[in-house]
């Protein structure tokens, strides 16, 4: 049995995000074929993710009796605990909505995540996979654009710097082109994410 993390990134009202319809449809056809495994909803806008203060910024380097349940470390224990992750997050100005990153800045932690060695910073979380789901309002996956994409590349660096280099991205792009056949794009991007949520 997986422990699953299905990490939510969007300030859209339930029913108006196209990611979280592509994203969902992922989640219902894994559930299907995985039943027994343990999938938990990380939406971050209700679990009120704020930027990191000082005193959050001094937790990156945990003391002793810091546990799971500390308010801030305890995302860090959940995510090294985890054995998938889905990452449901718009293109939002070139990348992703920052409450995503600020999440990141939560889970990246020494001696949790990874951890420094005398032959530089090393990974905790090899042998994970992670699937990256977003929606984008022009083509940003080739083309003259690709240079100005910026959210799947830093994730997966982040992802690759905590030892998670099974990586796969399912963009839906053009939705806001003149022209283009919006519902017709959505409804392709939710049949490739049932065909790779039975492989994941």
């Amino acid at each position: 049995m997986s422990k699953v993390l299905y990490i939510k990134a969007n300030a859209k009202k339930p029913g108006e995000s196209r990611t979280f319809r592509i994203s969902d449809s992922f989640i219902e056809q894994y559930k299907k074929l995985n039943p027994d495994d343990e999938i938990i909803t990380l939406d971050l806008y209700k679990e009120g993710i704020d930027f990191l203060t000082e005193e959050g910024v001094s937790l990156h380097v945990p003391k002793e009796g810091e546990g799971k349940n500390h308010p801030i470390l305890k995302y860090a224990y959940q995510f090294v605990e985890t054995d998938k992750y889905i990452i449901a997050a718009p293109f939002w100005n070139l990348s992703f909505p920052a409450i995503l990153k600020a999440y990141i800045d939560y889970i990246c932690v020494t001696g949790i995540t990874f951890k420094y060695t005398a032959d530089g910073a090393v990974g905790l979380c090899q042998g994970k996979k992670a699937v990256y789901i977003v929606a984008r309002g022009g083509e940003y996956s080739e083309g003259s654009t690709k240079a100005y994409e910026m959210g799947d590349r830093y994730l997966r660096t982040i992802f690759g710097f905590l030892g998670i280099t099974d990586f796969t991205t399912i963009a839906a792009e053009k939705l806001d082109v003149i022209g283009e056949d919006v519902e017709a794009i959505v409804q392709n991007a939710i049949k490739n994410a049932q065909n790779k949520a039975r492989n994941f």
